[in-house]
């Protein structure tokens, strides 16, 4: 199968769908990725695949759900199945995951037997106190998904999160308290998702590649984070508000004006 062919339905559901697309040369290694958040669910994308993954020798797995439901639906349990059946085709597999996918990426990890994530803001559980950001918390299986039960717990990589967003902090704190192997990478300023400043000054490429390696550790991904913040309007203004709330005025000001000069001069302040 080439890089522009059609995918392998691996699960073709009503709620969850998971394609994957194999590299033009044979490979033993596995790039999962997964659906974050969305504000207007309900259909499925047809993204294509990671080119990236394909060029460098690995095979792509997309995992979907129709709505937000963090992927606990009646169709788990096969999903599960045709997961596992999946993996068994590879010798390692790494994932990446942002906020809802970075909690996919946990809650999948012991049946895709991951042996790295790169999880951006991701949750323990919708089940933690003060957690009022998903209306979708009140229906939230806690059963069906604790990672405590579901989580692989040798699991290594990085969970990266913006420190000033409070509830990000409390649930990479529960994560790495769960799964020692997951290293934290606080993003000061990220926003949520932690890598928003990095992506909002053109940085995805970059951190991509990074989730792609096998050998991830949290001080390339805050590196990453030091080198573009300057350019990136979405740090200025996150720590603008920083400020604000602090009673700052004279920062959060300075902070404005870098972010507006950057907009203004039409650099890469905001992704599209």
């Amino acid at each position: 199968m080439t890089p522009g062919s059609a995918p392998e339905t691996v699960f073709g559901g009503d709620l969850l769908r998971a394609r994957l697309w194999v590299p033009d040369r044979p490979t033993t290694a596995l790039y999962v990725t997964f659906r974050q958040w969305l504000p207007d669910p309900g259909r499925f994308s047809d993204r294509g695949p990671v080119r990236r993954a394909l060029t460098a020798g690995l095979a792509h797995l997309h995992i979907q759900t129709r709505w937000n439901d963090w992927f606990l639906n009646p169709e788990t349990i096969g999903l599960e199945a045709a997961l596992k059946a999946a993996r068994g085709r590879f010798m390692t597999a790494r994932a990446l995951g942002f906020s809802m996918g970075g909690y996919a990426a946990l809650r999948f990890s012991r049946v895709l037997r991951l042996n790295q994530v790169l999880l951006i803001s991701p949750q323990v559980s919708l089940r933690v106190p003060g957690e009022d950001r998903y209306p979708e918390a009140a229906g939230f299986d806690a059963g069906a998904g604790e990672l405590a039960t579901h989580a692989r717990p040798d699991l290594k990589g990085v969970v990266a999160f913006d420190p000033f967003h409070r509830l990000d902090s409390l649930h990479a704190r529960r994560i790495t308290a769960l799964l020692p192997g997951i290293a934290a990478a606080p993003l000061a300023f990220g926003g949520h998702p932690g890598t928003l400043a990095i992506t909002s000054a053109a940085g995805f490429p970059a951190l991509q590649r990074l989730s792609l390696s096998p050998r991830l550790r949290p001080q390339d991904v805050q590196r990453l984070h030091r080198d573009l913040r300057p350019t990136s309007a979405s740090y200025w203004r996150e720590r603008a508000g920083y400020h604000a709330r602090r009673g700052q005025p004279l920062c959060a000001e300075q902070a404005v004006a870098r972010a507006e000069a950057l907009l203004d001069a039409g650099g890469p302040g905001d992704p599209d």
